[in-house]
């Protein structure tokens, strides 16, 4: 039994752990993601000096804040480290699910968020790590660019790419009226009834599993009791027999209780104890009477 609780333990705490790992994972710039681009801007998003430049969104697909601080932007993949992203910034922290812009326009010099290559030269973007050497993400940059078109993910750190009908800088790239599962559930069972009688099934398949679990387990304990105790038919008839005291060894008992009661014992196992036994008469002391004082 306790070998079994103790490998539901481990179990449980393995499950705990790799859960742990992967939570530790979704931290770190791995989960960016290059979501979206414009080559040809012309009259499109505009950055913070009023102009209309390339520019490339970064998407945080993890449940956490991520900071992009430490990371590489290039358009060569011979060239990893073209661009360092500074650390230590708070523009570069990217929110949950959140996005940041860099402007590809060839000017680092104008802030954190320019970069010092363009778009209208290159052929790729890819993001590496902050050793230089780890490949994040990378995308090649189609031919037949459009102008004021961007390219990008159909939903936000998806697989698949496509030219986007309307631009979405820091906002999510799923434009599109999309139906929820819940609104799907609501149009083929609007009353609930549907719902309802699932959600009961639910509780009670719950209910009987656990039944059927501690019903198992108990099973085992006892099975392992039993094992560990070695209990045999004989052993049982023994113990049995031996809770039964007859009257002959009551009245031996009783009797052993009495002698020990009235009897001459030491209270001490060091002290000897000695009786004084006197007669007032005895054949020898007679003798005295028949002597003289002084013989004749």
């Amino acid at each position: 039994m306790r070998n079994s609780i103790n490998r539901i333990i481990a179990g449980i705490a393995l499950v705990w752990l790799g859960g742990s790992l992967n939570h530790l994972q979704a931290q770190s710039a791995l989960d960016l993601r290059i979501n979206e681009f414009l080559v040809y801007n012309d009259s499109n998003y505009v950055d913070d000096f009023g102009e209309h430049n390339p520019w490339i969104e970064i998407y945080n697909s993890a449940y956490n804040t991520v900071n992009i601080g430490g990371c590489y932007l290039t358009n060569d993949l011979n060239n990893p480290t073209m661009y360092y992203i500074p650390k230590g910034q708070n523009v570069t922290k990217i929110p949950q699910q959140g996005y940041l812009v860099f402007y590809a326009d060839g000017h680092e010099t104008r802030g954190i968020q320019h970069l010092n290559f363009s778009l209208e030269e290159s052929k790729l973007i890819a993001l590496f790590e902050s050793n230089g050497k780890t490949l994040i993400d990378s995308i090649t940059i189609p031919k037949g660019q459009k102008v004021d078109v961007t390219f990008g993910r159909i939903e936000d750190g998806s697989v698949v790419w496509d030219f986007l009908e309307k631009a979405t800088p820091v906002a999510n790239n799923q434009t599109k009226i999309k139906i929820t599962s819940a609104e799907i559930i609501g149009q083929m069972d609007p009353t609930g009834i549907g719902m309802a009688v699932i959600a009961m099934t639910i509780v009670f398949s719950g209910l009987l599993l656990l039944y059927l679990f501690f019903k198992y387990m108990a099973k085992v304990w006892m099975r392992d009791r039993k094992k560990s105790k070695s209990i045999t038919p004989d052993l049982l008839q023994v113990e049995t027999e031996t809770d039964e005291i007859s009257g002959e060894v009551n009245a031996a008992i009783a009797l052993a209780l009495y002698l020990y009661r009235v009897q001459l014992h030491d209270t001490e196992a060091a002290v000897l104890t000695i009786s004084k036994v006197s007669k007032t008469y005895s054949p020898w002391s007679s003798k005295i009477y028949g002597l003289r004082k002084n013989p004749r």
